[in-house]
């Protein structure tokens, strides 16, 4: 299995209310093909004067380079969400995996079921298939309520959409977009006027990065 951004935001959101009583910030996600880490937390460290150390700009990596279960990506977001709580509270712990850690990971795993290991090894973890490259016909919304949404079209039916999109009042903008980028892979191929929500920063991030469409063919 391979995982995206959104489904980082999605299961970050759940297990902030769940197991962190919401109190986490939300981190900027992001994916890495690390061969020797499955996660990573990273931080920048302020030091100020007569105060003690100040953590800011915290952000969560989990590696697509490996063949994972979801279960077991879970797992990996949870032991760096420990991470960040320790960081982000300014609590002292004896190591990166000391006391504090420890406790906290065998909390989860106790009372949840969770098999969250002080260290990510990768030995014997296949590494994942490369996807084959594939072209995706991308519309990006803004509607009226401020949700963003994208949408992964089949060009069969794309100019239909678009004089569909036209006639909806709900539908404050929108955009057609080419591009490669493998986040696009889990989702379906519409035929029909539909869309998933994403966060801005993510609709941002892709439409900067993807190849505008002046004109459908």
């Amino acid at each position: 299995m391979q995982v995206d951004k959104l489904w980082m935001e999605h299961w970050f959101a759940i297990f902030n209310k769940e197991y962190f009583d919401g109190e986490l910030p939300l981190p900027r996600l992001a994916l890495s093909r690390s061969r020797t880490r499955l996660g990573s937390m990273a931080c920048k460290r302020v030091k100020r004067l007569f105060k003690s150390e100040k953590f800011t700009d915290f952000a969560i990596r989990l590696s697509n380079f490996y063949d994972l279960s979801e279960r077991e990506f879970q797992n990996v977001l949870l032991h760096e969400m420990i991470h960040l709580k320790i960081a982000f509270l300014g609590v002292k712990d004896t190591a990166p995996h000391g006391v504090v850690f420890r406790r906290m990971a065998d909390e989860l795993n106790r009372n949840y079921g969770w098999n969250i290991r002080v260290t990510g090894s990768t030995r014997g973890v296949k590494p994942a298939q490369p996807q084959p490259s594939r072209d995706y016909l991308v519309l990006a919304l803004l509607l009226d309520s401020g949700e963003y949404l994208f949408s992964v079209v089949n060009p069969r039916y794309a100019r239909g959409i678009d004089r569909e999109i036209r006639k909806v009042s709900r539908v404050k903008n929108f955009n057609w977009y080419t591009t490669r980028d493998g986040y696009f892979m889990n989702f379906p191929k519409v035929r029909s006027l539909r869309g998933r929500r994403v966060s801005v920063e993510i609709f941002q991030e892709k439409t900067a990065e993807m190849t505008k469409i002046t004109a459908l063919y």
